[in-house]
């Protein structure tokens, strides 16, 4: 498939992480999320019911990380990708990285970052 949604550069602030004081405190999540799917008939149609809203995916992502707090990025990342492919059957693969940029390693770096890729069916 080499049609795709993309949202870029999504920020989150959540209380997700190993330890305490990131539980307590918060901090900054960066959510990249790539759709594969096929966009012709909304490419003709030129009607926005027939593709996949961008702001819902936004949504989605928003949604889970406020309403739950995760130990892991990995699981975050993953509990996402899984939501979009329950909820929108035309996306036949999806993408989710997430990036931690104040992860609390010692060592200057810019961020670390997971990346899930699920298709369907798969």
């Amino acid at each position: 498939m080499t049609d795709r949604i993309l949202v870029r550069d999504l920020i989150l602030y959540a209380y997700h992480g190993v330890h305490p004081e990131e539980q307590r405190l918060g901090q900054r999540f960066e959510v990249d999320i790539t759709c594969s799917l096929d966009l012709s008939e909304a490419a003709h149609l030129d009607v926005a019911g027939a593709t996949v809203s961008y702001a819902s995916l936004v949504e989605i992502a928003q949604e889970i990380s406020a309403n739950r707090n995760f130990f892991l990025i990995e699981t975050l990342a993953e509990t996402i990708a899984a939501r979009i492919l329950s909820d929108y059957p035309q996306i036949e693969e999806v993408s989710v990285l997430v990036r931690k940029p104040s992860a609390p390693v010692p060592a200057t770096l810019g961020y670390v970052a997971v990346e899930i890729n699920r298709k369907r069916g798969g």
